[in-house]
């Protein structure tokens, strides 16, 4: 059996020249566009959906996670500058739920609206200036120098095209500009298991009251029964905007051998969105006939695609560790600043681990421009899920709240790259930090005279 066939070399035609082009629209993604073309920078944002939002809005997360820190005890969001005009954006929709404590009570996340936040992108990124091409792929790159993208290579409806720009941004979550381009990545060995949200509705909330503890209780005590087993510990039911709607998050996905699905592999994925709607079906079905207020709920949507944790990495001038989160280290090149907890989705169940408990905890450690920063090629960042972080660094700071301070920084460097003439690594870091404080960005420079800092790698 013939194992390849041949192609024929074929003329492509450049469909779009930019400043700027980022290469997906999650949040990490939609930053960089708004903060690139604010700053004048002719910018197109490529996305595979009609959609921008990410996992928030194709993985159906509906909260964000990470815009808050737990600052000497204290619940603070230390997530600004143009998030904050996101969020407005939101609010002014009646999109946009109140902070509610989330993992052990220990860190706030924030409900929204998935509908209102897939308009509310679309009109954040239009004000400022940027191009969107939806329903797109990107399938290569084409190199003028070894060291230099000169354009994108994409798949539509309307064909293959070629997308040149001066300086490029992989928001794509698993690295796939950084891979086409020939920079360092890595992939562990055991990933972090994906997971298929849905949304419950119907619910009396009044009668379910903290049905995310109720949840997780007869659920434990069914498995300790030996009545039922489920794919995970730790399940996620969580009220929404309208209490009578409810977010579930409590599936896991793996292969026939037990490992985790692999995000970047075409066969593994469709078992995954396979395996995710019959865990829907099982575990709704047992929440709907055991749990108080959920009699007569109902599923009202699974969403898009099931919720890849971890892909490709790049491995870039710094790697983000888990010593750096626990640390609530400080770097000299900060872009801000993040406080997650280490979330890792292992065989079964979620650990969470946490910076120092108590008050003496600053709560946040600082993230780099260095990670943001690949090896090898001169005009390319990546921010979000495919930064440069380990496994369990990442395992934090994937979450929203860093992604909208990766991508707010990338925005902001393309320019200073372009105006400097220089490779993104060269650029002048301090007129970087001094932009962002222009557009309302928290670095976490600023600590209270009796806190000590901690210190920096």
């Amino acid at each position: 059996m013939q194992q390849s066939i041949h192609e024929d070399a074929r003329e492509t035609p450049v469909i779009g020249e930019y400043d700027v082009v980022v290469v997906g629209g999650g949040p990490a993604g939609l930053m960089a566009a708004a903060a690139a073309s604010r700053e004048g920078r002719s910018t197109v944002l490529i996305e595979r959906y009609g959609f921008l939002g990410g996992a928030g809005t194709m993985g159906g997360l509906s909260t964000f996670c990470g815009l808050h820190a737990r600052v000497h005890g204290e619940h603070r969001r230390v997530i600004r500058g143009y998030a904050d005009e996101l969020l407005e954006r939101l609010e002014h929709m009646d999109a946009l739920s109140e902070p509610h404590l989330s993992v052990q009570n220990r860190i706030q996340a924030q409900a929204f609206d998935i509908s209102a936040y897939k308009i509310a992108a679309d009109e954040f990124l239009v004000a400022g200036g940027a191009t969107l091409l939806f329903h797109t792929s990107v399938v290569g790159v084409v190199m003028d120098a070894p060291e230099r993208v000169d354009a994108v290579l994409v798949e539509s409806k309307s064909g293959r095209g070629a997308i040149r720009g001066r300086v490029f941004i992989d928001g794509s979550g698993d690295a796939d500009l950084v891979r086409h381009a020939g920079a360092p990545t890595e992939k562990s060995a055991d990933l972090l298991y994906p997971s298929l949200m849905f949304r419950i509705n119907g619910v009396d909330h009044q009668k379910a009251g903290r049905a995310w503890e109720t949840v997780a209780r007869i659920m434990d005590e069914a498995e300790e029964r030996g009545e039922r087993t489920f794919p995970r510990k730790k399940p996620i039911v969580r009220p929404q905007r309208n209490p009578l709607e409810w977010r579930a998050n409590l599936t896991q996905l793996s292969n026939e051998d037990g490992s985790a699905i692999d995000g970047t592999d075409a066969w593994q994925l469709s078992r995954g969105e396979l395996q995710g709607r019959q865990q829907v079906k099982d575990v709704f079905g047992f929440i709907r006939d055991t749990t108080p207020g959920f009699e007569d709920a109902y599923v009202v949507d699974i969403a898009p695609q099931i919720g890849i944790r971890e892909t490709y990495r790049a491995v870039g001038q710094y790697q983000l560790s888990e010593a750096d989160i626990l640390d609530c280290v400080d770097f000299p090149d900060t872009i801000g600043v993040q406080g997650w907890p280490v979330e890792a989705h292992v065989e079964g169940t979620v650990e969470f681990r946490f910076p120092a408990a108590g008050v003496e905890s600053r709560g946040f450690n600082q993230l780099p421009y260095r990670m943001l920063v690949p090896q090898q090629v001169d005009n390319l960042l990546t921010v979000g899920r495919s930064a440069s972080m380990t496994q369990w660094g990442q395992s934090s700071a994937r979450v929203t709240g860093p992604c909208f301070v990766m991508g707010q920084a990338a925005g902001l460097a393309s320019h200073l790259s372009l105006s400097e003439n220089t490779p993104v690594g060269d650029i002048e870091v301090p007129r970087l930090q001094q932009r962002l404080e222009d557009t309302g960005a928290y670095l976490g420079t600023e600590l209270a005279p009796d806190v000590t800092p901690v210190t920096s790698r």
